[in-house]
């Protein structure tokens, strides 16, 4: 039986309880002059469903010359992906990956043994004003597949799922929902979409998910007679059916979940494990610098510089 953090003998279900387990508030971080929210890991809920990570990055408007610049880092034990309304940021990784992260797109990142990655706004992009606006997710990988091979994966917003219908217009990012399934292979059973719902739209969460919840970007949604702003996360007991409604002025919501891991997350930096010994290895790994013939290896074509582990 898998881990679910909101159910344990004491706990009532079914018609007992509300439909919501738990609102999240995220919390901002400044990341050098550039602001996100972020609801995953909270003091409530570390995980939805595989998801142990979720930030929105932005709105936010760049002057000609400025932009982002994340210099290159490891990651263990997860898969990212980087899903951006706004702007494109430029991805290098340590197996050779030079991709444009562009709206709409699927990027998926599996650092399994450790990937080193960066991400910026450079070169020719850079010389023009621009905004960017997305959400950044981890996805943390099954026990047995935490030590597997790095890899990368490419789907243009062309091949992914979109449902339309009712005032409702959906993406399926990753995973499986509403009957459509994106071609992306993942780690573990999940969906995460992007729904855009005119005023009024009521839109059914799917029912055949362990986890599930969702994220207002936009505008207002109702559910169970409760109404949330955008900025909010609600996580729901799993097994009920549900279906979010849009308010006057429609909304924009993320919806992620899925199946739970066997049990919690270990996480320090960028690193994310089922125990503390892989956490130690890789922090050992990352500050000893042996970029040549060590566990991580810098990106080609941004090898000059990189971020040094935190000292706590």
């Amino acid at each position: 039986m898998s881990w679910n953090p909101i159910l344990d003998a004491s706990i009532p279900i079914g018609d007992a309880v509300d439909a919501i387990e738990t609102v999240i508030v995220p919390r901002a971080r400044d990341l050098g002059g550039f602001e996100v929210r972020r609801a995953l890991p909270s003091q409530h809920r570390q995980m939805v469903g595989p998801f142990i990570f979720f930030d929105q990055m932005g709105p936010a408007e760049f002057l000609t010359g400025d932009g982002i610049d994340v210099r290159p880092h490891p990651h263990i034990g997860l898969a990212t992906v980087t899903y951006l309304l706004k702007g494109k940021i430029h991805h290098r990784d340590s197996l050779g990956t030079d991709q444009w992260i562009e709206p709409g797109a699927v990027n998926w990142m599996v650092a399994g043994h450790g990937i080193t990655h960066s991400e910026r706004m450079d070169g020719a992009y850079r010389a023009q004003s621009d905004s960017l606006f997305g959400i950044q997710t981890w996805v943390a990988l099954p026990e047995d597949q935490e030590d597997r091979a790095p890899d990368f994966i490419h789907a243009p917003k062309s091949a992914l799922p979109e449902l339309e219908a009712e005032g409702k217009e959906v993406r399926l990012i990753l995973g499986e929902a509403w009957g459509e399934k994106v071609p992306v292979e993942t780690a573990s059973r999940m969906f995460y979409a992007d729904a855009l719902l005119e005023p009024g739209a009521s839109l059914p969460l799917p029912d055949d998910h362990e986890d599930r919840g969702i994220y207002v970007l936009s505008g207002m949604v109702s559910v169970g007679g409760q109404d949330f702003d955008a900025g909010r996360m609600m996580v729901f007991r799993p097994g009920d059916r549900l279906a979010v409604k849009a308010g006057p002025e429609g909304a924009r919501v993320m919806v992620l979940g899925g199946d739970t891991m066997g049990g919690p997350r270990h996480i320090w930096w960028n690193f994310v494990a089922s125990s503390k010994e892989k956490i130690e290895a890789a922090k050992e790994a990352w500050r000893a610098g042996d970029w040549a013939h060590g566990r991580f290896q810098l990106p080609p074509g941004d090898d000059t510089e990189f971020i040094p582990a935190p000292d706590r």
